[in-house]
């Protein structure tokens, strides 16, 4: 039986004089958290070398965290190995008499299958073992620290910048629709809720003007929200501006794709008195008509995604363009109405001397969603994704486009490229 070291479990009481500790001490990057629902546990992963720490929090008072907790306090609580074939070793040790505490592989963080060995029969020490989940080779690995980095481009004479919001989840059957989840399972995991991990990357266009395309989540949300959502932004958009050197004064237009709350979210801000109001005191803010009607008008399928809160004090405010969703916002940025997600969606294009960018937003949220069929079940009008995106596809595979991704978890932007049919990411140029 090989194994290798995968990680060390640390049980915690004070999450954030942990995360103090590790994160903001010893500057070490905490990876978006995880519950183990079956475990009533929530994980915080910080990779250190080839291995990783893992911070231990009882999300129950069932859990097995909180009993060690309570009885020996905070600190190691297990050592994890890494085996290529958990069932395989687990009859291996059985033949060699080691206690075990789980007979069978049982489900843990990260979709991987684990099974632990008693500590009696490992000289004090609580040992797992954990078998990783398999993907394919193009599926894109778990988030690291780069994931959620500012990235710089440039495009002509514009500076583009990839930010980011930090990280929710949503459903995975919704957010690939008719694709079968034995095809979408290959290139993401799902959590235990069927959940997939996203995050949010708005745009940041520095040419005449200082644009911001989408603001992500914002902070206006409650707990039950955060809950449903698996929001996690303990890195969010305004870590992301200051790390591009950017101030919320410094933005003078901040344009919308479409007004979903994991996009437009950002937009307004809750006042320490309760006011909510535009979060970008000098910018305008560039909504297509049609789009604003479709969110100030909900139906009962789109309430949900718009929340009033988000938009309507940028109307109270005097600071709305409303455009026609096919116009320049400065030169060598404009928009282009592509529809599909929702009627009025649109992508936003970058074209300067010979250099191309495009932000599709919605209509190629992640890199799983490069084929053209792989529509959201989110999409008002799935036929016209698959047009808008078709389109899309043919530009730029005949093209050195680069594609800025709103929701990949690890891939900020890179190249479309395919190759015997299979369409793949080449990392930026």
């Amino acid at each position: 039986m090989k194994a290798v070291l995968d990680h060390v479990g640390i049980a915690v009481s004070d999450l954030p004089a942990a995360l103090a500790f590790y994160r903001d001490a010893l500057g070490l990057h905490v990876e978006p958290p995880e519950d183990v629902e079956t475990q009533h546990v929530r994980a915080h992963f910080i990779p250190v070398g080839g291995s990783t720490l893992e911070l231990l929090e009882a999300t129950a008072p069932a859990s097995a965290i909180a009993r060690f907790v309570e009885k020996r306090g905070p600190g190691l609580h297990h050592i994890t190995l890494s085996v290529e074939n958990i069932d395989a070793a687990i009859a291996h040790l059985k033949t060699r008499g080691v206690r075990l505490i789980d007979q069978e592989p049982r489900p843990g963080a990260e979709g991987a299958r684990v099974a632990f060995i008693h500590p009696a029969a490992a000289h004090g020490v609580l040992v797992e073992l954990k078998q990783p989940a398999r993907r394919s080779a193009s599926a894109p690995s778990w988030p690291t620290a780069e994931s959620l980095r500012v990235q710089r481009h440039t495009i002509g004479d514009l500076e583009v910048t990839s930010l980011y919001d930090g990280y929710f989840r949503l459903d995975g059957g919704a957010m690939f629709g008719i694709v079968p989840r034995a095809l979408w399972q290959k290139k993401v995991a799902a959590d235990e809720r069927h959940r997939v991990l996203l995050a949010m990357r708005p745009l940041l266009i520095r040419g005449e003007k200082t644009v911001l395309v989408d603001a992500g989540l914002g902070d206006k949300d409650s707990e039950k929200f955060r809950d449903i959502y698996g929001v996690d932004r303990a890195r969010h958009l305004d870590d992301a501006l200051a790390d591009a050197g950017v101030a919320a004064d410094d933005i003078d237009v901040v344009v919308a794709t479409h007004l979903h709350f994991d996009h437009a979210g950002g937009f307004t801000v809750r006042t320490p008195g309760g006011r909510i109001v535009p979060r970008f005191p000098r910018a305008r803010y560039t909504i297509v008509k049609g789009e604003w009607e479709a969110a100030t008008r909900p139906t009962e399928r789109t309430r949900a995604s718009y929340i009033p809160e988000n938009f309507v004090p940028l109307l109270d405010a005097g600071v709305i363009d409303f455009v026609s969703g096919d116009e320049a916002v400065m030169p060598g940025v404009r928009l282009q109405r592509s529809g599909g997600h929702t009627m009025y969606h649109a992508m936003v294009w970058l074209e300067s001397g010979a250099a191309r960018a495009v932000y599709p937003a919605d209509i190629v949220p992640t890199t799983a969603h490069l084929p053209n069929a792989w529509a959201l079940g989110f999409d008002l009008y799935p036929a016209d994704s698959v047009t808008a995106k078709a389109a899309l596809s043919a530009d730029l595979l005949t093209t050195n486009t680069l594609t800025f991704f709103a929701h990949d978890p690890v891939h900020a932007a890179g190249h479309l490229v395919e190759h015997h049919g299979v369409r793949s990411l080449r990392p930026p140029s």
